[in-house]
């Protein structure tokens, strides 16, 4: 067997090596060269570990003579690329979503609606006086001052309705009527306004598309008429005029088909938690204003909406829904449930706020303690199925209102059995709304969000 092992060399001067085999000294400095040459490029190596964050222009200085070094160097740039934009798409995801969030949605019912039925789009929205915002500046301590201004807010109100389209809508604190009627005039709109008396500044003011509907009626109530402060409220008859009507318009004498008539009621009730008695005082006599007109006009149906400054757990909640209420079951103060909004407290005679003659007087009219209203009423909002993120155990909404000493709801739109609801503008989430930190904002022209409904006329019987 031939042994390959290789040759032994002794090293020079120990007498092993003989000169013939002993290495030059061009032949030991080309190796040393070598050697060096390789010491170099690991140090490289190494060396362009340490920098393979650096940008191309820096990693460009360095000479890659490998193959190996250089994919290093392709894929830490590559990385370094995907990171940043795996760190950009997730910005841009949370973006997007935190935009999704902010944007309101349109919620449907589960009533079977017949394309043929008859439908109209209610707005309700208190819009903020301005007055009212600079009176009060300890609520909007979060919101700035740019978003108060209210050139800035009323871009924002009129781009929400050109956005959902109303046809009638009902506004509440409204003491820019005529810059808000020369905007509206634009889009088709014609209006009517009630200020309220005494030194408030502001009013209620219901609009309506004058090419879908024409006004048959008008009335307001100045309620210090009636010892119950300075609000108003507001009384109109509509009619769906017949090109408007989705009806089929192939018959040959287009006059002869019938005109829906219904009546819209909007009202402001009074703020003050503590006076329950002029509270529903005003709301009763807006109810029963609106039966009235109601019967005077042929039974029609009838839509109500505005800011009643009640809670959906209240008392006064109570009464529009089933059309009764006990007075002195309820103590004065929690009639609106604004002071303890989330507190279910049940009666107790000892912590009651008693009634006395005079408030029951202004509650009821009659000094009864028994308060009875002839509507049949549903909400708009709770007949439509919606999110536990925006809903309440109501149905309504958990906030319409927000700034810097107040969440929750306090605005309704309603409506007698002749309306079916087809759809609802869902509010905002609780916590999309807290983002905000205080309305109104960049995208929200009040501290109140607007209530949109659409509703269909449920049979032929409201025609006249």
């Amino acid at each position: 067997m031939v042994n390959h092992a290789p040759p032994k060399f002794k090293s020079p001067g120990d007498g092993r090596n003989s000169p013939a085999n002993e290495p030059s000294r061009s032949s030991t400095s080309k190796k040393s060269r070598i050697i060096q040459h390789d010491m170099d490029q690991h140090r490289n190596k190494k060396k362009q570990k340490l920098t393979i964050h650096q940008t191309q222009t820096e990693t460009e200085t360095l000479t890659l003579n490998h193959t190996s070094t250089s994919y290093t160097h392709t894929n830490a740039n590559s990385y370094k690329y995907s990171y940043s934009k795996g760190k950009e798409k997730r910005r841009k995801g949370k973006s997007k979503k935190a935009i999704a969030d902010d944007k309101r949605k349109w919620v449907y019912s589960t009533h079977h609606i017949s394309p043929l039925q008859d439908r109209v789009v209610f707005m309700s929205y208190n819009i903020l006086g301005v007055k009212n915002a600079a009176a009060h500046e300890d609520l909007y301590l979060n919101v700035s001052p740019k978003y108060l201004d209210w050139d800035y807010r009323k871009k924002l109100i009129c781009k929400e309705i050109r956005d959902y389209n109303p046809g009638i809508m009902c506004f509440q604190e409204v003491d820019r009527f005529d810059d808000l009627d020369h905007l509206l005039v634009k889009e088709g709109f014609k209006g009517v306004y009630q200020a309220r008396t005494g030194d408030a500044c502001d009013g209620c003011a219901i609009f309506w598309n004058s090419k879908l509907f024409d006004i048959l009626h008008e009335e307001s109530i100045e309620f210090q008429n009636f010892n119950l402060r300075n609000n108003v409220c507001q009384l109109c008859v509509f009619k769906m005029n017949v090109k408007s009507s989705n009806k089929d318009m192939s018959a040959s004498n287009s006059e002869s088909v019938s005109s829906p008539r219904f009546l819209v009621g909007n009202i402001h009730v009074l703020y003050n938690p503590n006076r329950g008695d002029i509270k529903l005082g005003q709301v009763r006599l807006f109810l029963e204003s609106a039966q009235r007109l109601s019967q005077e006009w042929g039974d029609i149906p009838v839509v109500l909406a505005g800011d009643l400054n009640s809670m959906p757990q209240s008392a006064m909640y109570q009464f529009l829904t089933s059309n009764k209420l006990d007075i002195q079951m309820h103590d004065r103060k929690q009639i609106s449930g604004q002071i303890y909004p989330f507190q279910n407290r049940s009666f107790n005679p000892r912590f009651c706020n008693r009634w006395s003659n005079e408030e029951l007087m202004l509650a009821t009219g009659t000094g009864a303690s028994y308060l009875i209203h002839q509507l049949q009423l549903s909400s708009a909002y709770a007949g439509t199925p919606g999110s536990s993120r925006t809903r309440g155990n109501s149905g309504e909404p958990l906030a319409t209102s927000y700034h810097f000493k107040f969440m929750g709801t306090v605005d309704y739109i309603w409506h007698t059995t002749e309306f079916v609801p087809v759809r609802v503008l869902d509010t905002l989430p609780v916590d999309i709304l807290r983002r905000t930190r205080g309305l109104p904002s960049k995208k929200w022209g009040s501290d109140h969000l607007s209530l949109v409904c659409e509703l269909a006329f449920a049979d032929e019987g409201s025609e006249a």
